[in-house]
């Protein structure tokens, strides 16, 4: 399994951000896809995911602001990121992998480089 991260950079404290993850190779090995960020000096966590069935979860911290999604013709990813703060500032990694009936992931997991985003004025 590969994955494609596109769409990262520089924008203003409440501006938007689109990134983009396309998979290719080993589709179907794989139930859920989702995003991890990792900021300057602190753990890589997670900031959504979505399965093949769309069910989504998002970190506290996102919910209300970013919008995972998936286009499953084009095996792609997407996170729309609005009202960006400072603080979400990070490298986003694009995530894969399998995800059982109660939400734990399990087996091989998948990343792509990470894409930086950086919020600033």
């Amino acid at each position: 399994v590969q994955l494609q991260a596109s769409g990262g950079g520089l924008v203003r404290p409440g501006g938007s951000l689109r990134l983009s993850c396309a998979v290719s190779g080993g589709i179907n090995s794989i139930n859920v896809m989702g995003w991890y960020r990792q900021a300057p000096g602190k753990e890589r966590e997670l900031v959504a995911d979505i399965t093949i069935a769309d069910d989504t979860k998002y970190a506290d911290s996102v919910r209300g602001r970013f919008t995972i999604s998936r286009d499953a013709a084009k095996n792609t990813v997407y996170m729309q990121m609005n009202s960006l703060k400072p603080e979400d500032t990070a490298v986003y990694y694009c995530n894969a992998g399998l995800i059982d009936p109660h939400g734990e992931r399990f087996g091989m997991e998948y990343w792509g480089k990470g894409t930086l985003v950086t919020v600033s004025s």
